[in-house]
């Protein structure tokens, strides 16, 4: 196969991991026409003899993704899945025909694909890439995204992919690093800075957990100093785990962000359901995180996951309590979630999201009151829809 393009498939959930592997692409000089695409039609329009497509996707797109994959094999075309469901999932991946699935962290794997080809369908990435080494965005090829600053998560939340994809042990992209393709962002207008962690206060942190308040302060330093003009920290699109949570950062980052919320991570009111998802952490820690945001002149924008399949009726009772104590004391706004069964995660098989009655019309007030945010109803659907096409129903 003379390739001559690789065409990646642009789902509304995958763009930052795509720009990853065309930053890896750029970073190994290998020379290749990159292009980006959400129209499935126009993928078709072009040579299955000089084109390869890449899927790389989440595990509630395996709905477009079964119904394009047969129609891009019988007209010839070669195609390749990575990314989160692939990853958990790699023999049942192939089964919709793919010709390879790229197990873990790409970069490597991918780029070497590229250059030297594989027999193998199911390749693996048998380490973690260097950060350092790899650029966060695609400078060549002007695709810019938040800035990837930490990969790896200590903790084995049960309804979690990140763990199982890149590793529990925390890996830092330097702030040297950083700074580079900074500098490089902003010759091409782009100013603002935003940030790609499981735990945006964890940033050189040893364990991902414990501040290390002088790096955090010597990263948005070096950003503003270079002419970074507007930095959000702690806000989308990634949060903050409650532990992480001390006056000293958030007294650092006031300096600093321009961001007026900070999102943190309660997930249930309920200190039974904290323990059966092993959030590794209790409400104590989640209220304290809470009241400092609040104290330090930040809105509070509280994560919860609803629809437990094994929660009662008393854990919705007193999640309800817990909402309506924050936003009653801290001005807490709820960040809505739904419970979604992904492959590879502990909770796979526990059953769908589902809201029943008492929830819906808790959110909705909390709605009209503008105390509510997130996807809750969508991601109910999606929910129910994933666990019956993997299990039935």
């Amino acid at each position: 196969m003379k390739l001559k393009r690789i065409i990646f498939r642009l789902f509304k959930s995958n763009r930052y991991s795509i720009v990853s592997l065309i930053g890896a692409i750029e970073k190994e000089n290998i020379d290749i026409e990159i292009m980006l695409e959400k129209n499935f039609s126009r993928i078709l329009e072009y040579s299955p003899e000089e084109t390869l497509i890449a899927y790389s996707f989440m595990s509630f797109d395996i709905f477009d993704v079964e119904k394009e994959i047969p129609i891009l094999k019988e007209k010839g075309y070669k195609v390749i899945a990575g990314g989160p469901h692939p990853s958990a999932m790699p023999e049942q991946t192939l089964k919709i025909g793919f010709d390879h699935v790229f197990v873990g962290e790409g970069e490597k794997t991918f780029t070497n694909f590229l250059k030297i080809g594989t027999d193998k369908k199911i390749i693996v990435s048998d380490e973690f890439v260097d950060l350092n080494y790899y650029p966060p965005f695609a400078i060549k090829n002007k695709h810019f995204m938040p800035i990837e600053i930490t990969r790896g998560c200590p903790f084995l939340c049960g309804y979690c992919q990140t763990p199982n994809l890149f590793g529990r042990k925390v890996r830092h992209r330097d702030i040297e690093i950083i700074i580079e393709y900074t500098k490089e962002a902003i010759k091409n207008n782009r100013k603002i800075a935003r940030f790609i962690t499981p735990n945006s206060f964890g940033y050189g942190s040893k364990n991902g957990v414990i501040p290390n308040v002088n790096k955090i302060e010597e990263l948005l330093y070096s950003l503003k100093k270079v002419g970074i003009e507007e930095i959000y920290l702690g806000s989308f699109p990634s949060d903050v785990r409650p532990e992480s949570v001390t006056p000293e950062i958030l007294k650092v980052i006031k300096k600093y962000v321009n961001n007026k919320m900070i999102i943190v991570g309660a997930q249930s009111g309920s200190e039974k359901i904290l323990d059966r998802i092993k959030r590794g952490h209790n409400l104590e820690k989640v209220e304290k995180a809470i009241s400092l945001i609040y104290e330090n002149g930040f809105i509070p924008y509280v994560d919860f996951i609803f629809g437990f399949p094994f929660e009662t009726d008393e854990d919705i009772k007193i999640t309800f309590e817990f909402m309506d104590k924050i936003i009653r004391k801290y001005n807490a706004v709820i960040h809505s979630h739904t419970f979604m069964p992904l492959p590879g995660t502990p909770l796979f098989s526990a059953g769908p999201g589902e809201l029943n009655k008492k929830y819906y019309k808790k959110l909705g007030d909390l709605s009209r009151n503008e105390k509510l945010a997130g996807y809750w109803h969508k991601q109910e659907y999606l929910s129910k829809k994933l666990y019956n096409h993997f299990f039935g129903g």
